[in-house]
């Protein structure tokens, strides 16, 4: 699993999303630094999330030993995409955001975490190379165009 370009793509996300909440977990009251990381995790999490579901996620659902663990993964998606919607649409001076954004971060680091450690290694070992290799290919092509739709699309609730 380890030399899985599609495995190495996400981690290598998941690590820039840790440096961005911990960054942004530094911040203060409604500063433009804040205003500045919270909007590009927005918009990161957002682009990964959709381009993880139509890659590697789109290929476990078809599989019957995997689509448990996708399932699970693509609902945790959704319950990071409301904290985004709600952190987007309160006040960042609040001492209630930085609470909410506290919460979220905690729940996308256990997100991540089990994605590493469980789901990724059960993928890798009902995955053949090439569907490896096509994965990553579509997450390559999927993540670019979805962060330009980020640019636009609000996340959670907003999006309605």
């Amino acid at each position: 699993m380890a030399d899985a370009r599609i495995f190495r793509d996400l981690i290598s996300d998941h690590d820039r999303h840790r440096e961005l909440l911990e960054k942004i977990g530094e911040t203060q009251g409604d500063s433009a630094e804040r205003r500045e990381l919270f909007e590009e995790l927005r918009k990161e999490l957002q682009a990964h999330a959709a381009a993880e579901e139509e890659s590697l996620y789109a290929t476990m659902l078809a599989d019957p030993e995997l689509r448990d663990d996708a399932r699970h993964s693509v609902s945790e998606h959704k319950e990071i995409d409301d904290f985004l919607g709600e952190l987007f649409e309160a006040d960042m001076s609040s001492s209630g955001w930085l609470v909410k954004f506290k919460d979220m971060r905690h729940r996308y680091l256990h997100h991540i975490d089990e994605e590493e450690e469980d789901m990724f290694p059960a993928a890798a070992k009902g995955l053949s190379s090439e569907q490896e290799a096509q994965i990553a290919k579509v997450f390559e092509q999927r993540k670019p165009r979805e962060l330009e739709n980020a640019q636009d699309e609000l996340p959670g609730d907003a999006r309605e």
